[in-house]
């Protein structure tokens, strides 16, 4: 019997849309906004100031502190400002605007190809943190920070994450056939810092052409530590946790890394990027991205650069469809994507997809929404093996150490299971998420005044 993580459901995945369009690189026409945070942990420190001059690919933005990454910038041009700027979540946060030139100059050494057996270990991590790479399938945690664990002898598996279960997106998918070789190059790359350990490229079982470009691609290396997975289509196959739970047969609670059970886990765009940084000495300033929705006029897979403007992207898509209104915007996808307010914003490192529907599901949901049915659904397809339902009740009653302590809610990854299959149409997520949030600033606040 196939392996499969427990729980899961199987939404529409609408792949349809844009399954098939070749990625495209598109160049930005309009001005460049970098957020000098874009990803988790504490944002980038300026290098640049107003009016400087700088080049595609230099570093103007430093790494502060142990989880914060180098910022790139993703053209050619002048230095607008440092100034507060809107972003895909809606708040406004310090970003370097660049007037873009056009000409998209490389800065000096960049996208030479190097020997990379003849590059040290220590390089390698060096060059991943020199060029600011972070996950590009979740919260951008810093890649160099992942590829530097307490014990590289304990790690046993290093996984290729191209499931790519979000429906709409098919990005991944496309990066897998057309670059297949530069992803296990990355691979092999991150396997030289692991003696023990096997590589793992995992990939939903419905994206056939993708692997058949990773199975082609791994008989021309021949790498008996390398091994092509396809798994069971099933939504989230591509979080961290389930990966980890086919792969390695392991649960672990979040508190605990990857790396504790002796896993490490990157997207597919994270390790194409590492094969960059290292053998073309190439900062991560672009990534792939899908275009899609039913109100999107030509849905696409692009190579953006960081940086670009929403509302251009939906532009070189066509715009919106005649006729068409345009009720929901969402950065990433259905499932666990952000509800945008705006297009003018712009895209950063870990933007996988934007989407754009012509219906609010959640305006639907709150218009269909009854008192729990107990009907158990939402326990079934927990892939945290968690108590949704109960989770709820101890929120209603403003029970928060029953919901942390008793329940195990912080464990949950808000991946919208619950939610989906939920008859009474009640918005489980948002509380998971809304209540996570204020459990943490509790102990932040804690924290800060000494515990008291």
């Amino acid at each position: 019997m196939e392996k499969t993580f427990r729980g899961g459901i199987h939404p529409k995945d609408r792949k349809e849309l844009s399954r098939q369009v070749p990625l495209q690189h598109y160049e930005a026409k309009g001005e460049i906004v970098l957020p000098l945070g874009q990803g988790i942990g504490k944002p980038a420190k300026p290098l640049v100031k107003k009016d400087d001059l700088v080049l595609t690919g230099q570093i103007i933005a430093e790494a502060d502190g142990f989880i914060s990454s180098n910022v790139a910038s993703s053209c050619s041009g002048k230095v607008k400002g440092i100034e507060k700027r809107r972003t895909l979540s809606g708040s406004s946060v310090d970003c370097i605007v660049i007037e873009n030139d056009g000409l998209y100059t490389p800065v000096e050494g960049m996208g030479v190809q190097e020997d990379i057996s003849a590059i040290p270990n220590e390089e390698v991590v060096a060059r991943v943190k020199r060029a600011g790479i972070v996950g590009l399938g979740g919260a951008g945690f810093p890649t160099h920070v992942k590829l530097a664990p307490r014990d590289p002898s304990a790690i046993r598996y290093i996984i290729a994450n191209g499931a790519e279960c979000e429906p709409y997106i098919t990005c991944n998918d496309q990066l897998m056939r057309t670059q297949a070789d530069g992803i296990l190059e990355g691979l092999e790359i991150i396997l030289r810092l692991f003696p023990n350990a096997e590589g793992v490229v995992a990939i939903e079982d419905n994206k056939t052409e993708a692997v058949a470009a990773m199975k082609e691609a791994a008989a021309r290396k021949q790498n008996p530590k390398i091994r092509i997975l396809p798994l069971r289509t099933k939504y989230p196959q591509g979080g961290e946790r389930s990966l980890i739970q086919v792969i390695a047969g392991v649960d672990f609670p979040v508190s605990k890394l990857p790396a504790d059970v002796g896993c490490i886990v990157n997207n597919v765009g994270t390790i194409y990027a590492i094969w960059r940084a290292v053998a073309f000495n190439e900062p991560l300033f672009t990534h792939v991205l899908t275009i899609t929705g039913d109100a999107v006029n030509n849905p696409g897979n692009f190579i953006v650069h960081n940086g670009t403007k929403v509302s251009e992207l939906v532009e070189a898509c066509g715009g919106i469809r005649e006729g068409v209104t345009l009720k929901k915007v969402l950065a990433g996808g259905p499932m666990m994507g952000i509800a945008m307010s705006s297009l003018e914003v712009p895209v950063v490192k870990t933007t996988n997809a934007i989407t754009l529907l012509s219906e609010d599901a959640v305006e639907k949901a709150e218009a269909q929404l009854t008192n729990c049915l107990h009907c158990g659904r939402c326990t079934t397809v927990c892939p945290q093996g968690l108590l949704p339902q109960l989770m709820a009740d101890a929120v209603h009653v403003g029970d928060l150490e029953r919901y942390e302590k008793k329940l195990y809610g912080l464990e949950c990854i808000a991946c919208g299971s619950c939610t989906y299959v939920c008859p009474a149409k009640r918005p489980l997520t948002q509380v998971f998420k809304q209540t996570k949030a204020e459990i943490l600033a509790q102990k932040r606040a804690k924290q800060a005044g000494g515990g008291k």
